[in-house]
């Protein structure tokens, strides 16, 4: 699960201090394990800051990008309060320009999925502890960690538009997260709400 994590990141944050990386991110460190307890929307990831290794508990696997979000959370995290306001990636500084091409956030594994079925959609995004919003036809609330929370929001679609999806993040998010891992995140959202993952 660590495969497209540069060693540098975990040898970084080897060097940190525990008390300093909890108080920014509210996670959690067994020093008796010299691990990191993150939580990540409904998985728990044991980070092994020494061991260079990420271990999750439960029995299903989170998407590699959870952990690859893990660990840069972890290192960047910063001791903000969540501001309440919604943006799109492309109110994201440079948004517009890298969330394109190659780097588009694909929300169609989700249109895809649920076509005009909002009811599987609420349920789904239920199952995996999403809050109902009054947004869109349907729209979810999933808190990742305490400081990123992400909602999805859902449209049917007619004879003129096909179904439609969305990201919003937080608008702390700039402050938490680099544009690309800002990009994993989604990526392992929607793959996860898309059923690829």
């Amino acid at each position: 699960m660590t495969n497209t994590i540069d060693a540098i990141h975990f040898q970084e944050l080897a060097r940190m201090n525990p008390e300093e990386v909890c108080r920014r991110t509210s996670c959690h460190y067994d020093y008796s394990n010299k691990c990191y307890l993150q939580p990540v929307w409904d998985f728990e990831l044991n980070v092994y800051a020494e061991k260079a290794k990420i271990d999750c508990t439960g029995n299903s696997k989170p998407h590699e990008y959870f952990c690859l979000f893990a660990v840069h959370y972890l290192l960047k995290a910063k001791a903000i309060e969540i501001s309440g306001n919604w943006i799109s990636e492309k109110d994201i500084p440079g948004g517009p320009t890298f969330f394109r091409g190659p780097h588009e956030i694909p929300t169609n594994l989700i249109s895809n999925r649920f076509g005009n079925d909002v009811s599987e959609f609420s349920r789904v995004c239920e199952q995996f502890s999403g809050t109902p919003l009054d947004m869109a036809d349907a729209a979810y609330r999933f808190e990742i960690t305490p400081k990123i929370p992400v909602a999805v929001l859902y449209w049917t679609g007619d004879e003129d538009f096909p179904a439609e999806s969305k990201l919003l993040y937080d608008q702390t998010i700039t402050e938490h997260l680099a544009s690309d891992i800002v990009y994993a995140l989604a990526v392992g959202i929607c793959k996860r709400l898309g059923g690829a993952a």
